[in-house]
């Protein structure tokens, strides 16, 4: 399990004593893998946007009651940004449109060989639709195992699962997903 640094052990301490520095320093750190966790789960850049001002709102009002037990400061906002997503689906039913899945901040030089870039955005946009019709639970493990780039460990810390039930759930995706893809199956599994 990767422990937060010294430095953000500190910055923590002062976000919980009210330094909203601090916590600008924490919000800044975090912003992006939390947000790419969100879009991944609804699919909207709009709804992944509003999403993550709120689990970053959320946590800013948790703060004040915040205990560190040795867990990433990152395990406690993905346990929030979860949560707001579970609440997202349970309020609207039906999946969103992948079609149009655009990352932010995508930064292309202009050179860069057109043909790829085509093919890179279907094949994200096929995986995509893939990864929404997962069951919730393996939809979460993908993200953070494959698009967060997180050990099973940390994941497992997360979703409150052992490491070995995080690995169990991370196969059966992937099976899911290869079938799901066909023909285009390019996912496998990467320890």
């Amino acid at each position: 399990m990767v422990l937060p640094s010294q430095n953000e052990k500190i910055l923590i301490e002062r976000a919980v004593a009210g330094d909203a520095n601090a916590f600008g320093e924490l919000y800044s750190r975090h912003l992006d893998p939390i947000y790419r966790y969100i879009f991944f789960r609804v699919g909207e850049q709009e709804d992944a946007e509003d999403l993550t001002e709120t689990v970053f709102l959320k946590a800013w009002e948790a703060l004040p009651g915040y205990k560190d037990f040795g867990n990433p400061f990152s395990s406690w906002l993905y346990r929030i940004a979860h949560n707001m997503v579970v609440d997202f689906h349970r309020k609207i039913k039906p999946l969103p449109n992948r079609s149009d899945a655009n990352l932010p901040d995508e930064q292309e030089d202009e050179s860069s060989n057109t043909l790829r870039i085509v093919i890179e955005a279907e094949q994200l946009v096929e995986l995509g639709k893939a990864i929404a019709q997962l069951t919730a639970e393996q939809q979460q493990v993908i993200i953070l195992r494959f698009i967060e780039g997180m050990s099973h460990a940390e994941i497992a810390n997360i979703i409150g699962k052992n490491e070995g039930t995080c690995r169990m759930i991370q196969h059966r995706a992937l099976v899911a997903l290869n079938k799901l893809l066909g023909d285009n199956a390019w996912v496998t599994e990467n320890e």
